[in-house]
């Protein structure tokens, strides 16, 4: 399956709707039928699943060990905030205001593609995050990930 990749901003409109970019949309596989699960990101961003990858998500969050204080929070504060969403006629998502207020989206939303999922951030925070990464610490952290998984 492709992978989501690339960065596109749009704006949200009075009701809090934002058209689903294009170039993302035509890498949303028929499994997902446009359906999507938004919820609060470990950055202060939202993360946006397709369905068919949500369901990978949720298979994976039932195999944390609920009986441990570590994983009962794990999960309740993952998916506390998780919602389902469509896209309606137009294309658009229409985005809940308890997750933009979290994550300071106001007239600009930017979709930033990130593999099996989504990522949606303020203009604002984005570029506060990539100011807090210089190009040292991306090569450091690049290469500590990546050498790792070279064939």
């Amino acid at each position: 399956m492709p992978s989501f990749k690339g960065e596109y901003e749009h704006a949200l409109d009075a009701k809090g709707r934002v058209s689903f970019p294009a170039k993302l949309r035509k890498y949303l596989s028929p499994a997902a039928q446009e359906r999507f699960t938004i919820l609060k990101g470990l950055e202060t961003c939202l993360y946006l699943y397709p369905e068919d990858q949500w369901m990978i998500v949720e298979e994976r969050l039932s195999k944390v060990n609920t009986f441990t204080t570590e994983g009962r929070t794990v999960v309740r504060n993952f998916l506390r905030s998780a919602e389902d969403l469509e896209l309606d006629a137009a294309n658009r998502l229409a985005l809940p205001s308890k997750l933009t207020e979290w994550a300071g989206i106001q007239s600009k939303v930017i979709f930033i593609g990130s593999g099996s999922r989504i990522e949606l951030w303020s203009p604002d925070q984005l570029d506060s995050q990539d100011q807090s990464l210089s190009d040292a610490s991306w090569q450091e952290m690049f290469e500590n990930v990546m050498g790792n998984n070279h064939p």
